[in-house]
């Protein structure tokens, strides 16, 4: 999820010495940055559910579509709408992807996955930037899918448009992640949710057990605390990430893609990376055409005047222990044409892996 302004100015009453008053400034701040949405709105759901964040949000997910759409911006697009099962199955990238994002072409000695947060709780053109998201899974065909900022409605198309992908998800209700598995190519094990015992904004880790071409593999994906108020809690849920991957079977390679919300300072605070994991930027040797996978200079999704540029979307690998090897050997973004409606898939670019297998 992208960086949300905190509401400047006290609340209602002003908030000096008034404890109740900063609790509920709090909240508000809490359910704008998950829900991204104005002030008021947050206020009001929040009222209407005794200042209970988890409650509000969850009222405010399972709001009618029509409501949601005119809330999300004050400005929604002529015929926004939730909906997305009945558009028809046409191509909406308005142009080629650039020369740097080849297609991938089936090898058996190859592995790739795409990490995309798609922002599903922008309803704004939210059709269109989905079936261009589905346009660059059928392009490139990646072996495995890492998805972020998933909604319900989003789910079931994919679910449509994606048929030959196994898709696991981390919840079912408001937002959340998503695995997919290419039913050709990568046979599903097992699934396991590791909650994260202190996130105000429903965050988890979706743990995917399964085996591509006799390599057993341990899938990870998670969209970490946002925002930079929430620092800690983002450092725990990384301590979190880093255990679990540690954890798994050592004959098994581990892959953790997702959006992470990190700042390099932050990894660094935490003592770093296991000498036994790698982040797959670095270890490409930081390439700088896909440094960056959340830019308000060149996306202009947000509106956001500021220029901010993050490399919040991360891809961490740990290795098998023994027998065949599998390998990372490039990266590249995904996304960075404008659709037609003339804003970008998502906020975020997407991160696309080529790995190589060694028998």
């Amino acid at each position: 999820m992208a960086e949300r302004r905190p509401e400047a100015g006290p609340g209602p009453g002003g908030r000096d010495g008034d404890p109740l008053g900063e609790k509920r400034h709090l909240a508000r701040e809490e359910f704008a940055a998950v829900a991204s949405c104005e002030a008021s709105v947050a206020r009001r759901y929040l009222a209407e559910n005794s200042w209970e964040v988890q409650r509000a949000l969850n009222a405010y997910f399972e709001r009618p579509a029509e409501e949601g759409a005119a809330q999300r911006r004050a400005e929604p697009a002529p015929g926004a709408c939730v909906d997305l099962t009945n558009e028809e199955t046409t191509d909406s990238i308005s142009s080629k992807p650039s020369t740097s994002e080849n297609p991938q072409q089936e090898d058996g000695s190859m592995f790739s996955l795409i990490t995309w947060n798609i922002d599903g709780l922008d309803l704004n053109n939210l059709q269109e930037r989905a079936q261009a998201v589905c346009s660059y899974l059928a392009l490139y065909s990646p072996d495995v899918v890492f998805l972020q900022e998933v909604i319900p409605p989003y789910y079931s198309y994919l679910k449509k448009r994606a048929s030959s992908y196994e898709i696991i998800t981390g919840h079912e209700e408001g937002y959340f992640t998503a695995i997919m598995l290419k039913k050709s190519r990568v046979k599903f094990k097992s699934q396991e949710i590791i909650l994260f015992p202190n996130t105000k904004m429903m965050r988890n880790l979706l743990c995917v057990h399964a085996s591509v071409l006799g390599n057993e593999l341990c899938l990870m994906t998670s969209h970490l605390e946002s925002t930079r108020g929430h620092t800690k809690e983002r450092m725990n849920q990384l301590k979190i990430v880093l255990k679990k991957m540690q954890e798994a079977p050592e004959y098994a390679s581990v892959i953790f893609a997702g959006d992470t919300n990190l700042r390099d300072q932050e990894v660094t605070k935490c003592g770093g990376l296991p000498s036994n994991i790698l982040d797959v930027w670095e270890f490409l040797g930081k390439p700088k055409h896909c440094q960056y996978t959340w830019d308000t200079q060149t996306n202009s999704n947000l509106g956001i005047p500021a220029i901010c540029k993050h490399r919040f979307d991360r891809i961490f690998f740990r290795a098998a222990a023994e027998g065949s090897h599998i390998i990372p050997q490039s990266l590249d973004l995904l996304g960075l044409e404008k659709l037609d409606c003339s804003r970008f898939p998502s906020d975020h670019w997407g991160l696309l892996c080529n790995l190589d297998i060694i028998l």
